[in-house]
């Protein structure tokens, strides 16, 4: 008799499911996926209020308990072993990485992904160090949504998504290829360390959070509706990403890219301060000198 798949795979195929009915949504609604990385990020937010209400929960869950745990991370933990931990994770990323290189036509950058992995594996032992980059190998990131976009999937509509954070139609579908598509979920699924396939995702998300947790309170505070400002900034990464081209957004990671509460830890004063510091610069900005030439 087989045996009855577990919760988690029963929850993971209903996901699949559900995203494949996303992705021909996405591919109807929208055309290619030749994009201007300097145009205006507009893009079809169908589902706005579900997405806003999404993206609140998501916060809610970052203050309550992601927070405190990024804090006591980079706080026990110290910078030499926080590098560690995330070349240890990028580099468990590597066969999916070397996969949507190979699809997206990318040789070259295969063979680079290939022989960084075998290189920290060995070298760099399990890949704690990145011997790598030393030798002048440097680290990029493929997923199956940049893959699709290449194939000139449109992106389809903006999704939020629970605790995972910003995506598109295209995107959600991308995630579930990569997961399933990657070979240490498969070799660790039916044994007694699978939930090392929860610890190695959760580390990376916490890992990146505790490094950008400043810069995405400075997207917060420089934004008048947050929603838009991060809806804007993750499509324009995105689009980047596709292209191949670094991007000015910060590394935020997966699953973080939501709403912070309204103050973030200020008292009304400080977060008031925030809006209107840029008119009291200028207010008291002292006059030109008349005499100083221009």
């Amino acid at each position: 008799m087989p045996e009855k798949p577990s919760l988690m795979t029963a929850a993971l195929r209903l996901f699949l499911v559900l995203l494949t009915g996303l992705v021909m949504a996405a591919c109807a609604s929208t055309g290619g996926g030749n994009f201007d990385p300097t145009a205006p990020e507009a893009v079809a937010d169908p589902l706005e209020p579900l997405n806003r209400a999404t993206f609140k929960f998501n916060g809610a869950v970052r203050i309550a308990i992601l927070q405190p745990v990024a804090k006591v991370y980079s706080t026990v933990l110290p910078k030499p072993a926080q590098d560690g931990v995330r070349n240890a994770v990028n580099n468990l990323k590597s066969p999916v990485i070397f996969l949507n290189d190979l699809a997206q036509g990318e040789g070259k950058r295969g063979g680079k992904t290939l022989g960084r992995f075998l290189i920290n594996s060995t070298l760099g032992i399990g890949g704690l160090f990145d011997v790598a980059k030393r030798m002048g190998l440097e680290r990029h990131g493929e997923d199956f949504g940049q893959t699709l976009g290449v194939w000139g999937v449109g992106e389809g509509f903006y999704l939020v998504l629970p605790l995972l954070g910003p995506s598109s139609g295209r995107d959600a579908v991308g995630r579930a290829v990569d997961i399933v598509s990657d070979p240490f979920w498969w070799l660790l699924t039916g044994t007694d360390e699978a939930y090392l396939r929860y610890v190695n995702r959760s580390l990376d998300g916490i890992d990146r959070l505790a490094r950008n947790l400043e810069k995405i309170k400075g997207l917060k505070r420089s934004s008048i509706d947050y929603y838009a400002a991060v809806k804007s900034a993750y499509i324009q990464s995105r689009r980047n990403a596709i292209q191949n081209e670094k991007s000015d957004t910060p590394a935020i990671p997966e699953f973080m890219f939501e709403e912070f509460d309204d103050t973030d830890g200020l008292d009304v004063e400080e977060e008031q301060d925030i809006y209107e510091a840029p008119e009291e610069e200028e207010a008291t900005r002292d006059p030109p000198d008349e005499n100083e030439p221009e």
